[in-house]
């Protein structure tokens, strides 16, 4: 939705304005800051207050109609927020919120305030529990600055410091490395940090699943499964008459095709792949079958050679399975910010919730226990190894990912969903069996349904041409000094 970015320390004005130069391309629709009690909003042309101590700034992707520029500021509050608060009408409703701005995040403010405490992260505790939805923000209080994300970690944010002189968090760490902190850390998903205190509030998931040996009913579980992510994307659509969707003709994003057709989502198709690989043949089968429009990106050497320093830059290190996946994301969110659109759907999640790796099939031959435990453990890091990727190279183009299959209520689902329905046995070459069958009873043919799993770097053939032919003369160490700036 936009980029965020902070500082507090000594004389700030100048790092704060580098910061928020080198963000902009992460919202252009409007721009505002906060420093020293000035508010500002607008193009962020210059920041020079002498002596300042404490800033934020925002700058605007609107998705839904004219959202209200950012930072708010209500009494003694200001926030900066980089997210969207699914159940915002609702919660305004429930607690009989006066939201003054067309902004979903003012919410934020309104619960805060609901909720006084002397401790601000009780608060905000106590806020972040009604929340639902994809966040990362800031806030300040008085001398005190809080920065939260949400419990799954959709949302990035980064922090770090030079001591004695400042520290300061942004949306990306290249805002950073831009005013000279070297050491920049991932806030992890649902913790706050308070005047440099670390606290955990949040988990994506909860602890307490069905017994194993006592399963609720296949049937029930599916029932409630497919409901939970026509929920989950129904919240992600909500407003919007088009968006594309990240397609590799699998049974996770056809799925999700398939819902959007039937909520009468004007939905467009993306796909990036060699002419004859697997994710382009399948998706052209699967775009027939549904009757909907598919945009194509067919890369070749050339192609994968002009995109790879982009790319590298979007997600700021240098790692070839995260390049591989990153860059038909980054080709795809392309072609959709060319169509004007500004919201992506993906299916990124569904493996890690329903054991669609090859990979688990290790873990089950330890026990299912085991295995449910190793899936718990992948989502709990998703943020890491897929979501800021996933974010920094779709918001390059200022396209918005949303995942419905990572909504709270989809993986609490999914966790209660035992094992062996998920992975049937040790040898088991399908896996996610519940997904398939629901996307079969959905009427998804088994053309699609039952299509093994293959990862989207070896689906779009670029792994191969990466690894064998472009990364062989890539200077990894000059290019990603220069990126850091030191």
């Amino acid at each position: 939705m936009c980029a965020i970015a902070g500082i507090t320390g000594q004389d700030i004005s100048t790092p704060l304005k580098k910061m928020l130069d080198i963000l902009k391309h992460r919202g252009g629709d409007d721009s505002g800051y906060w420093i020293e009690g000035t508010l500002i909003k607008g193009e962020v042309c210059q920041i020079n207050i002498p002596g300042a101590t404490q800033g934020m700034g925002h700058h605007l992707l609107s998705i839904v109609g004219h959202e209200s520029t950012q930072p708010l500021v209500d009494k003694d509050l200001v926030l900066v927020c980089n997210g969207e608060i699914y159940n915002y009408k609702e919660l305004e409703s429930r607690f009989n919120l006066e939201l003054k701005t067309d902004s979903d995040c003012e919410v934020i403010l309104k619960l805060i305030q609901k909720f006084p405490q002397d401790d601000l992260v009780l608060s905000l505790k106590r806020t972040m529990d009604e929340l639902d939805g994809d966040y990362a923000f800031a806030l300040l209080k008085g001398d005190e600055m809080v920065v939260a994300r949400d419990p799954v970690g959709v949302k990035p944010l980064y922090y770090g410091e030079i001591p004695s002189k400042y520290w300061a968090f942004a949306s990306e760490r290249k805002a950073l490395w831009q005013i000279g902190i070297k050491e920049v850390h991932s806030l992890r998903p649902g913790h706050v940090i308070s005047n440099k205190k670390l606290f955990q509030l949040q988990k994506p998931f909860n602890d307490n699943p069905h017994p194993l040996n006592q399963p609720p009913d296949k049937d029930i579980l599916k029932g409630e499964f497919s409901q939970s992510l026509i929920n989950a994307v129904e919240k992600r659509t909500r407003g919007l008459k088009k968006v594309g969707l990240i397609f590799s003709g699998g049974v996770d994003s056809t799925l999700l095709a398939l819902i959007l057709k039937k909520m009468g989502v004007e939905t467009t198709l993306y796909t990036v792949g060699t002419e004859n690989s697997p994710d382009m043949e399948y998706a052209r089968q699967a775009a027939e079958f549904l009757d909907l429009k598919l945009k194509t990106y067919v890369v070749d050497e050339e192609v994968v050679k002009s995109t790879l320093e982009p790319v590298i830059n979007a997600i700021e290190e240098f790692n070839v399975m995260k390049i591989g996946v990153g860059m038909p994301l980054y080709l795809a969110s392309s072609l959709a910010r060319k169509d004007g659109l500004k919201v992506v759907l993906t299916g990124q999640g569904a493996d890690e919730l329903l054991g669609g790796y090859h990979r688990y099939l290790k873990d089950y031959a330890s026990g299912k226990d085991k295995t449910q435990e190793v899936l718990k453990h992948d989502i709990e890091n998703i943020y890491k190894v897929n979501l800021q990727r996933d974010d920094a190279v779709t918001m390059a183009h200022g396209v918005e990912l949303r995942v419905p299959y990572l909504d709270r209520e989809v993986i609490k689902v999914a966790f209660n969903i035992p094992m062996k329905y998920k992975i049937e046995n040790e040898n088991d070459p399908l896996r996610k069996h519940i997904l398939r069958e629901v996307a079969q009873d959905c009427g998804m043919p088994d053309f699609i349904a039952l299509r093994p799993k293959k990862a989207a770097q070896y689906g779009s053939g670029i792994h191969k041409i990466l690894i064998k032919k472009v990364l062989k003369n890539f200077d990894e160490e000059s290019f990603m000094k220069n990126l850091r700036g030191f």
